[in-house]
């Protein structure tokens, strides 16, 4: 009886080291960077809901600095439903990819000079399920943002729990463009959580956005005077735009036919800017397979040669047959937007006393920066730092100003709509921002 039970503790503690290095692996190496990798990065899935159909997908990459007290952030994309090794290649990791015409083979990776994980551990997170590498053992129900800030709260908790050690550092939730609709009311359900028994509490000080949606009815609107003060438009367009349309330009009465007009003249005069960086040609981004070379855009085909490839999939520890063609955006995943504004979400956290760091590149015509200082002015804290230029070796890399609610708001001169634009730059700005210094 005794050998029986020994036994059976054996096949249960063999069981159970088994599903641990099933749900989080090292990795050393990964297929197109030469030699091992010079950061420690771990990728795994986290099991959400009872069941734990939901399997969400996650890339871990340890700070290169001090990672026993260095933040722990976690990185969101926006779409929703792109994948976040977007940001780990192309804007804010250690890695990224080379620009080469693609010949077939595994595209090549380099070390970057601007990884946040310079002095942050960062878990690029995709979300949500059908994002990336994340997949649902049983048939894709829609989902929502509530929903997915609830499913995010519990792949934290989840996350944490495998890895203990970093409960005590200081936890800022990040991302850009839609993530902005998401990471403030992530924010708001940690708070809460932490508050009610019985998970150790998440050492919540903060969250970081770029450029982020917040409330597009709204944010839309001022694209027309950006058109404007970049000299898309001529002044009379935009003189008689305010007169007929009353600032409201993209949902317009149907018995306004003059308005109407004037915006159909408007998207005349803008149709082939690239909204996402006016300086940048209008190159064709949705269409990865056929994208030219030439494009700015093409990163975004070959990120997707890379994460198809066999060899990664495999230094990745990708479950076998649950992705099929891995996608940088997938734009069919079953989606309801439900929260219409996450500017109540921002009061909250201010009230609350969390930091945050809002930045936006100036050269975004998707969301322009007078579109998110409103919503910032909309919150009624007064301004402790004022509107001032912030510099890198003595020349503007943007201008900034601090309000009273720990929130400070930056742009950076010359970015789009992403730090994919001016990955240093905005690398500089972080780091000042965590490290507590003024920009």
């Amino acid at each position: 009886m005794k050998l029986t039970l020994k036994l059976l503790l054996l096949l249960l503690f063999v069981l159970s080291n088994h599903h641990h290095a099933d749900s989080s692996s090292i990795v050393k190496f990964l297929p197109g960077f030469e030699g091992p990798l010079p950061f420690e990065l771990e990728t795994g899935y986290i099991g959400i809901g009872e069941e734990e159909e939901a399997q969400l997908f996650y890339y871990f990459i340890k700070s290169e600095n001090n990672p026993e007290e260095d933040p722990l952030l976690l990185w969101l994309n926006g779409g929703p439903g792109c994948s976040s090794n977007t940001g780990l290649l192309l804007e804010i990791g250690p890695v990224a990819l080379t620009s080469e015409v693609y010949n077939g083979s595994v595209p090549s990776l380099v070390s970057t000079t601007y990884s946040w994980t310079k002095v942050a551990s960062i878990i690029f997170l995709d979300q949500p399920v059908g994002a990336g590498f994340s997949y649902s053992k049983t048939p894709l129900g829609k989902t929502s943002d509530t929903n997915e800030v609830k499913m995010i709260h519990e792949f934290l908790q989840k996350w944490l729990s495998k890895h203990p050690q970093y409960y005590s550092n200081p936890f800022y939730a990040t991302g850009d463009s839609y993530a902005g609709m998401i990471i403030p009311a992530v924010v708001d359900e940690i708070s809460k959580g932490n508050y009610i028994c019985c998970n150790p509490p998440i050492n919540l000080q903060g969250y970081v956005l770029g450029n982020p949606v917040t409330h597009i009815e709204m944010e839309i609107n001022y694209r027309i005077p950006f058109a404007y003060g970049m000299s898309f438009i001529s002044d009379e367009l935009y003189e008689s735009l305010k007169i007929f349309c009353k600032g409201n330009y993209f949902n317009v009465d149907p018995s306004n036919t003059k308005c109407l007009k004037l915006v159909e003249e408007f998207n005349k005069c803008t149709e082939n800017i690239n909204i996402h960086q006016i300086l940048i040609p209008n190159c064709d981004h949705t269409n990865t397979e056929e994208i030219s070379p030439d494009c700015f855009y093409y990163r975004y085909h070959l990120l997707e040669r890379w994460s198809n490839k066999d060899s990664v999939r495999k230094a990745l520890h990708i479950h076998k047959g649950t992705k099929g063609q891995w996608l940088r955006y997938n734009h069919s995943i079953p989606y309801d937007k439900n929260i219409k504004s996450s500017i109540p979400y921002h009061m909250n956290n201010s009230i609350n006393g969390y930091r945050s760091l809002i930045f936006s590149g100036d050269h975004d015509m998707v969301l322009p920066s007078f579109a998110t200082q409103a919503w910032i002015k909309s919150l009624n804290y007064s301004i402790t730092h004022d509107w001032k230029p912030w510099m890198i070796k003595d020349q503007i890399a943007g201008y900034t100003r601090t309000y009273a609610n720990k929130m400070t708001f930056a742009t950076i001169k010359g970015c789009g709509h992403t730090p994919e634009y001016l990955p240093e730059e905005t690398s500089i700005m972080f780091k000042r921002w965590i490290s507590g210094q003024f920009l």
